[in-house]
């Protein structure tokens, strides 16, 4: 009898990354077989791998059980550049950064100093490689490009999507394994500031770091200013927390004030003189001009956990326990939140069941032309149809984290018709798309809408200081005391400036109509752009000062966004595959700001798309087929 083959072994958890050899062939076959949808190879395949390209491959090790594998070779025309044939990362590795970590170790041998471009083959729907290879050309500090090379129906009739060759580099030689991400290097080659304390002991879970590598020390208004004293213009604006810019005077004013004289800071949710302030200021220039009859919960001071809430409410209110969210909703990342969020990258981490919610299209999901809540409203009259009565509806009336997708307004309308027919609560979520972000406070306001519960977080406050609430129809508020309670639900001191907020934006109409300037001129250029770039394949999204240019490929939107940041403008992205660059800009940016930041934008987006041979094409799920001969 033989002996099984074993492999080096280490302390639990502990991952070991090394050069593979023959021996591990058979388990590099079983490995890929178990991590759909990668291509599967012979068992030769994968001894050729282990043995011929083992200086270009690596083996990751956990307790003697081959958990990751990546194979390489140099490619024969440019000796200077590794071409990545497979990656493989088992289930129980996930979540560590192993392919990254893998792929680090690749570049780092004392064998591959010379190495100046890295190429791989990616279809358009694989997400995971994206990230892994736009991560790595941000440690690299090098340019990505990519371009179709082996098409579905000329290359492979029909039978796989078509690969695009993803190309990074040139880079200049240096061990990679002294870069951390592209935070540390940037910073510690261009600032002359090193970065331990950051690499040390923050979690790797951090992603804006990542994205805007600079360490800040100052705002106001809509600039941010690093250690160096470079100024930025920040389209992001706190993902949405900044609607009114960064340390507006009024709020500061109010804010220095109240901290002076010794006022409340932490009070649970006792009753203090800043939350009556507050809570004065909401119903006198908010509630009652709109004739909207709300109590007012305070929970712990997040989206997530205000979303939390109504639903829990819901569900008591009602007796009932399924909730309905839509296609690419995101509505935060704590569990009963989760569940209603559709983005897989955020699911995967639960490491749980995500359940209690019906996920039905969105508006526009399923084509231009059809209501999808007629196809709810025929699921709920169906009593086969398998869809149990829902507690609510939970909606965001323009996805931001999705897409900016915006719902048209009759589409809102049907769905709270639908509601009020079939005796469900209307739950919108209206933390990213309120306090003015769409043009009037609530961004329900242009479709009528008097939802049953609403939820605000992120520029409530004003200032970037944590609060969040539920505004509850006074019968459904049926708590219990201190049946949803949490320390923090009491932030006074963002109180203060949420109080200040309103006096100083929501007086009047003013603001408004600022606003809605604004979003005319932003929506003439962004028009003007998709007219002039991406071959008219380019889209616009959204609706007031929540807008976004669809650049169809989540490459090219990071491409443009690193121009961006580069020309000193800070802007995201959004969507299913963040191929939305995403417009977030304070709505108090000055007219001057605001070109500015399109101008860069413009010009990013002209620089990128003039050195794509071929723009990718949105693909269109709903084109007719063709009849089967």
């Amino acid at each position: 009898m033989t002996k099984e083959k074993t492999f080096p072994q280490k302390a639990p958890h502990s991952i070991e990354l090394q050069v593979p050899t023959a021996e591990m062939g058979a388990a590099v076959a079983r490995l890929i077989a178990d991590c759909p949808p990668l291509d599967t190879n012979s068992t030769y395949c994968n001894l050729l791998q282990c043995s011929h390209f083992a200086q270009t491959s690596v083996a990751a090790f956990m307790a003697g059980e081959l958990v990751g594998f990546i194979s390489g070779y140099r490619v024969p025309q440019q000796p200077d550049t590794l071409f990545v044939w497979q990656v493989a990362v088992s289930a129980r590795a996930r979540g560590q950064n192993l392919a990254t970590r893998m792929l680090k170790h690749l570049l780092a041998r004392p064998g591959n100093q010379d190495l100046l471009r890295v190429e791989t083959t990616i279809t358009a729907a694989n997400r995971a490689s994206w990230s892994l290879f736009r991560g790595l050309a941000r440690r690299l500090e090098a340019p990505l490009a990519s371009r179709p090379i082996f098409e579905r129906q000329r290359h492979f009739a029909g039978q796989h999507d078509t690969e695009m060759l993803v190309s990074i580099g040139p880079f200049k030689p240096r061990r990679l394994s002294t870069v951390t991400d592209i935070g540390a290097s940037v910073l510690k080659k261009q600032q002359g500031r090193t970065m331990t304390i950051f690499e040390q002991i923050e979690s790797s879970v951090q992603s804006y770091a990542r994205a805007f590598p600079r360490v800040f020390g100052k705002a106001q208004g809509e600039y941010m200013y690093d250690d160096q004293g470079r100024r930025y213009l920040d389209f992001l604006a706190g993902a949405g927390t900044l609607n009114y810019g960064h340390n507006h005077p009024a709020f500061k004013t109010a804010l220095m004030d109240y901290i002076s004289r010794d006022g409340i800071t932490h009070g649970l949710d006792m009753h203090t003189e800043a939350k009556a302030a507050f809570l004065e200021q909401l119903q006198q220039a908010i509630l009652l001009p709109r004739k909207l009859d709300y109590k007012v919960q305070f929970t712990g001071p997040t989206g997530a956990n205000a979303v939390e809430a109504a639903i829990k409410l819901a569900r008591m209110v009602t007796g009932r326990h399924s909730i309905v969210a839509f296609t690419n909703g995101f509505h935060g990342v704590t569990l009963g939140a989760l569940a209603a969020t559709g983005n897989q990258h955020h699911r995967g981490a639960a490491a749980s069941q995500l359940n209690g919610v019906t996920r039905i299209p969105y508006d526009g999901y399923l084509g231009p032309d059809i209501d999808t809540t007629r196809y709810l409203d025929k699921l709920l009259c169906d009593a086969s149809s398998g869809v149990d009565m829902p507690a609510a509806v939970l909606v965001e009336t323009v996805q931001g984290e999705g897409g900016i997708n915006a719902a048209s307004l009759d589409w809102l309308r049907n769905l709270q018709r639908l509601c009020h027919k079939h005796g469900i609560l209307l739950i919108v979520d209206d933390i990213q798309a309120g306090c003015g972000r769409t043009g009037s406070f609530f961004s329900f306001e242009s479709a009528g809408l008097y939802p049953d519960m609403v939820t605000l977080s992120k520029s409530l406050s004003g200032y970037g200081l944590p609060m969040a609430l539920v505004l509850i129809k006074p019968e459904l508020d049926q708590w219990k005391p201190g049946e949803h309670n949490g320390t923090f639900r009491g932030n006074n001191l963002a109180f203060v400036t949420a109080r200040a907020a309103i006096e100083t934006f929501w007086r009047d109409d003013s603001f408004t109509q600022s606003i809605q300037r604004k979003a005319a001129y932003l929506d003439e250029r962004i028009q003007q752009i998709i007219r002039q770039q991406g071959d008219g394949r380019f889209s616009a999204k959204g609706r007031g000062m929540f807008r976004g240019i669809d650049c169809v490929s989540g490459e090219i939107t990071s491409q443009i966004t690193r121009r961006c940041f580069e020309q000193g403008l800070i802007i995201e992205t959004s969507g299913a595959d963040d191929q939305v660059v995403k417009f977030l800009c304070p709505l108090t940016v000055s007219d001057d700001a605001l070109q500015a930041g399109i101008d860069i934008v413009e010009q990013s987006i002209a620089q990128v798309c003039a050195g794509i041979d071929s723009l990718p094409q949105a693909r269109d799920f709903f084109k007719p087929r063709a009849k089967a001969i």
